[in-house]
Order: structure tokens, then C-alpha cells, then sequence
């Protein structure tokens, strides 16, 4: 499937198919050489407009040419691709030598067989601890039939070695910071009598998906919204990302509206999810927003279009 103009229905259940396959993240770099490395993961960002992410280590080589260059593409790799893998995996003086590519709608470089491929522009590139985060704009995406090649506990996997053995999905947290007139909405954190935002883990859907769910199940009419933080949660080994949604005022199904300020966060009970909720109070008032991304306790916040 392609995308020509991109079908967003298309564009999820790919998503939500390949988000911890073992991928190659390829560039064109500024001698016109192709340039590539291997990655375990990329996530999706936003179907509207469709973005996805990547990161790459600041010790890497090729991290200004990313940085620097028009666009990236994300390929996919098959379960018969392990040889692919390691080749860009390993310092190789070309590692396109050995692999059969063409490039992209967009003009990154497409490996051959691959188990689907996203080609993307460079929207934004952030810098995120010891790597950047780089955020692209899909224009071309492709499916196969063909199954996607994973990496677990050091080892390749394929699906049919571990349909019985692996987590239904990777471990992403993600939540809902449900916005109307001047208040956010707030639950039962169900550890006695704390409240936090209404949260989910992250499945086999996607994260889309999983978030459409999650605004559904408080009741309200809202829309899925952009990243207003993505950090790492140290002790739990997860990932955390929370979505500004604007919504309609009503009445939730459960939980309640509180006012957007410290003393009206003061009792969600995560201290990450709480400095968050005050973080945003503060740019509220003043109508400058940015993403945070870091970890738990520490980051740095990237105000919007900032490069």
C-alpha cells in the first residue's frame, strides 16, 4: 500500500504492524553518498499530519549529515534481512556496497526487499540527552506481506518464534492531557485517593489507536492533539508520552475538569506527570508552548519550531 494522497487508515495499521521491527534509517548525504545505520525502534507521532521519529546517537558519525540533510527514510527490515542488519550495524567503510536500493518518493534511499518503508522529510531535529530525536514528515509509505524481522533480549527474532514468548506490545505509556476552557481533566489514580491523567499502555494498535481509546473511554468529545512530552522513565523501564487534546466541555465519565494551575494539579500524585501539568500551567499564561523530551527527572524542553 502507498500513499498518493497518504490514506491515514493505510498509514495506522502500518504503524501499528512495524513499530518494533529492526529498522535501517537511511539519508543521502551531502557528497550525494548514501548513508544509513540500524535501528530497533522508531515510533509514530501524529497521523494528522503524519509524522514519525527516530533517534540517532550524538557519537555517530553520520549525525550531522541527518541533521543537515532534506529527508530520512525508515526501511523495515524482513525476517530474512539479518545479514542487512548487521552490515549497517558495524563500521563499513560503504555499507551500501552490498545492498540493492533505489530511492524514495521523497528521495531517501530504499533497501530492496524490505518488509515495508517510510520515506520522510525532515521536519525537526531535536536534541535529546546523548542522541537527536529526528522528527519526519511521511510522503511515501510502503507495506509488504513479508514479515518484519525483530530484535529481542540480544537476539533476531521472527514472529513465528516468539508469538508466544514476547509482551503484546513494546512498553509505552502514553496519556491525555484533555484541555477546555482554562481546566484539564483529572482521575482517580486508583493507589488511594491521588489523581493523575486518564493514561494507557500501548498495545498492538499503535499509539494512535491506543490514544483514540483512551479519549473515547472518558466520555468526551476531543481530538487527538500533539506531543506535549516524551521522557523515559528510568525505574519502570518505560516510555511516556503525553498528548495536548483540545475537548469539548462536558461531563466525563468519570473523573472531573480542575483548573489549570498548581493548586489545581497539586494532587496527581506522579511527580513527573505533576511538574508536567505545572510546566504547562506556567506556558499557558503566556502562550509559549514546547515538547519536553529527557527522562523522568531530567531534560530539556524544545520550544515549537526551535531547531
Amino acid at each position: 500500500m502507498t500513499g498518493t494522497p497518504l490514506d491515514p487508515r493505510a498509514l495506522r495499521d502500518a504503524f501499528g504492524c512495524f513499530m518494533t521491527g529492526v529498522t535501517v534509517i537511511t539519508t543521502i548525504g551531502p557528497d550525494d553518498r548514501p548513508l544509513g545505520f540500524t535501528a530497533n525502534s522508531f515510533s509514530s507521532v501524529s497521523l494528522d499530519p503524519p509524522l514519525l521519529l527516530v533517534s540517532i546517537a550524538n557519537s555517530s558519525i553520520n549525525r550531522a549529515a541527518f541533521e543537515s540533510a532534506p529527508g530520512f527514510a525508515v526501511n523495515i527490515l524482513a525476517e530474512g534481512q539479518k545479514d542487512v542488519s548487521a552490515t549497517f550495524a558495524r563500521p563499513v567503510e560503504d555499507r551500501f556496497a552490498t545492498v540493492y536500493w533505489r530511492k524514495g518518493p521523497v528521495g531517501s534511499p530504499l533497501i530492496a526487499g524490505v518488509s515495508a518503508w517510510f520515506d520522510c522529510t525532515l521536519e525537526q531535529a531535536v536534541a535529546a540527552g546523548d542522541h537527536t530525536i529526528l522528527i519526519g514528515r511521511i510522503g511515501g509509505f510502503e507495506a509488504t506481506p513479508a514479515p518484519g524481522l525483530g530484535y529481542y533480549r540480544g537476539a533476531y527474532v521472527t514472529p513465528a518464534q516468539t508469538a508466544a514468548q514476547l509482551p503484546t506490545g513494546p512498553d509505552v505509556v502514553i496519556s491525555a492531557i484533555l484541555e477546555a476552557s482554562g481546566q484539564i481533566l483529572l482521575v482517580d489514580d486508583g493507589q488511594g485517593g491521588g489523581l493523575t491523567l486518564p493514561t494507557a499502555r500501548v498495545g498492538r494498535e499503535g499509539v494512535q489507536t491506543a490514544l483514540a481509546a483512551l479519549i473515547a473511554a472518558t466520555g468526551l468529545t476531543a481530538a487527538p492533539g500533539s506531543i506535549y512530552a516524551v521522557y523515559e522513565d528510568v525505574a519502570q523501564g518505560r516510555q511516556h508520552i503525553a498528548f495536548r487534546c483540545a475537548a469539548e466541555t462536558g461531563r466525563p465519565a468519570r473523573g472531573a475538569f480542575v483548573d489549570l494551575t498548581a493548586e489545581g494539579v497539586a494532587e496527581v500524585t506522579d511527580p513527573a506527570m505533576r511538574v508536567m501539568l505545572e510546566r504547562l500551567a506556567d506556558e499557558a499564561r503566556i502562550g509559549n508552548y514546547g515538547i519536553y523530551f529527557g527522562t523522568h527527572e531530567q531534560g530539556r524542553v524544545q520550544r515549537t519550531g526551535e531547531r
